[in-house]
């Protein structure tokens, strides 16, 4: 399910979500749509798209959906403070059946690899993939990780913990896209300033176009806002005050 909220800030438009819906804010992925900064006669303004496949507070599952009992057995949840690293062995049937999911699907893709726990987080799990066809596991801009790790979500769904949200990296990819879009975002505002008009980037997964978003909202005189439909949209950066 997809919803819309506003705000003032970031926080405020997500605690709203939160509040509304019912849910926990680890419940739901957030795209942000539009940033606009308070100035001397504007108010400041968020505009984001929350995404959420559990049940909102209107909603309520329909029995008939109820999993079957030969499902996987539920583990106890673990809460975790702080993300937990160093421990690649899976420590409940949960994460034997995820790596094993994650480990079948490589090699129906015909690109086995070695498939273990990058670390533990409250309500995250991330994965990692160790294989000598990282390249193409990765895909061009992530995507083919990506849809790997929808894929892993909706398992992990059926499993019986919808609350979780499980990542896959491998190479430290994950990572180095983060520092590559944080260096592009501010090469990218500075171009904007300059000319003071507009540039259009190319089309993002909501993860990546939310940190275009996040990176230049301290930016006093540039603004951003994401355009298009689908998943891949495309972020626009200009200048504030500036032709859009």
């Amino acid at each position: 399910m997809v919803y819309e909220f506003e705000g003032r800030t970031e926080k405020e438009a997500i605690d709203r979500a939160a509040e509304e819906l019912g849910l926990e804010k680890d419940d739901f992925d957030v795209e942000i749509l539009e940033t606009q900064r308070q100035g001397l006669f504007k108010r400041g303004y968020v505009k984001i798209q929350v995404h959420t496949e559990k049940p909102v507070k209107s909603e309520k599952p329909a029995e008939d959906d109820a999993e079957p009992e030969d499902q996987v057995e539920k583990p106890q949840k673990r809460e975790y403070s702080q993300p937990v690293y160093g421990d690649p062995d899976p420590k409940n049937d949960f994460e034997t059946a995820m790596i094993a999911f994650v480990d079948g699907l490589l090699e129906r893709m015909g690109c086995p690899g070695k498939v273990t726990v990058l670390f533990r987080e409250n309500r995250k799990l991330g994965l990692k993939i160790e294989s000598e066809f990282s390249s193409i596991l990765i895909g061009k801009k992530g995507r083919n990780l990506d849809a790997l790790q929808l894929l892993a979500n909706i398992y992990s769904g059926r499993l019986g913990r919808e609350d979780m949200r499980i990542l896959l990296d491998s190479e430290n990819y994950r990572i180095r896209r983060e520092e590559s879009l944080v260096r592009l975002a501010y090469t990218v505002a500075d171009q904007v300033r300059e000319s003071r008009s507009s540039i259009l980037l190319e089309p993002m997964n909501p993860f990546d176009r939310r940190l275009i978003h996040t990176t230049l909202n301290d930016i006093a005189d540039v603004e951003t806002k994401s355009e298009g439909d689908g998943l891949y949209k495309q972020v626009r950066v200009y200048y504030r005050g500036g032709a859009r």
